[in-house]
């Protein structure tokens, strides 16, 4: 008889919950989104599920009718109520004993969460301690799957360092990403920004490209470049751009203040039109 065990409760094969056979359990074959609302309103709803949609076809998931999804985040997101929200959703190939090779015309499992959101006091006043790490992640960064132990494992190696985010940097000196954000530096001097360019190497952030459309407004010059770590840490403002977070000023990079410590001018002046931006 095919047995298993959950916890430690035995049972027949026959009689597990489809949940404990899916797929995104065994491989991570799955993609998700997270997405935040701003004064009862959801952020970009559209461009993260073109996003998502996006994914769902490069892992070859094609029976995922977006409306349907959409239907059901605005759903959720009403019920729950909350003007500051963050909601997650995944979606898997689906369920069946774990083998490989998945069996035709799957159906997809879909999961998704509104939870209540509130930032961290004070890291926009002061900004934040950051570190650098090797990016062992795969080369589909630009996918949004499940399989993100790299960031895991990265970001718990900078919280032994007492930051709160660990920037990726790839076998060429490169700074990529952070472990769940987007990196941008700005040298004042010249008045640009500066964040890679869109690639299989990063996620195409969301707020990384609202952060984009701001720059002229804040007085700056977009540049898509990579960025040597050690030219990072040697300029004059640094900021990481996240979902849940939008703006978050960096003060310290590998233990090297980044200007004066504190968030600069340029910095401010985003955090400020990005405020003005999700008012209602």
């Amino acid at each position: 008889m095919d047995i298993a065990i959950v916890n430690d409760l035995f049972m027949p094969f026959e009689k597990l919950d489809r949940a404990c056979l899916d797929r995104g359990i065994f491989f991570g074959d799955g993609v998700y989104e997270v997405m935040r609302s701003y004064h009862g309103r959801i952020f970009a709803l559209d461009e993260h599920l073109a996003r998502f949609q996006r994914s769902c076809r490069q892992i070859e998931i094609h029976n995922v009718d977006i409306g349907t999804v959409k239907d059901k985040i605005v759903q959720a997101f009403d019920k729950a109520g909350y003007d500051n929200a963050k909601i997650y959703f995944h979606l898997t190939r689906g369920s069946e004993p774990r083998n490989h090779l998945p069996s035709k015309n799957l159906e997809p499992n879909f999961f998704l969460t509104v939870n209540s959101l509130s930032e961290k006091a004070g890291d926009k006043e002061t900004g934040i301690r950051v570190c650098t790490c090797p990016d062992t992640r795969w080369k589909r960064c630009d996918i949004k799957s499940l399989n993100l132990l790299p960031n895991i494992l990265a970001r718990m190696q900078a919280e032994k360092k007492g930051c709160s985010e660990a920037i990726l940097v790839d076998d060429t000196g490169h700074i990529t990403e952070g472990a769940g954000s987007a990196f941008f530096v700005i040298n004042a001097k010249d008045k640009t920004i500066i964040t890679r360019p869109l690639g299989p190497e990063i996620l195409p952030s969301i707020t990384r490209a609202a952060v984009l459309d701001l720059a002229q407004k804040a007085g700056l010059i977009p540049l898509q470049q990579p960025v040597m770590s050690g030219r990072a840490a040697r300029a004059d403002e640094m900021f990481l751009a996240v979902t849940t977070k939008d703006i978050v000023p960096v003060a310290e990079f590998d233990g090297q203040l980044i200007g004066s410590g504190k968030p600069g001018k340029f910095t401010v002046a985003l955090i400020e039109l990005f405020r003005k931006m999700v008012r209602p």
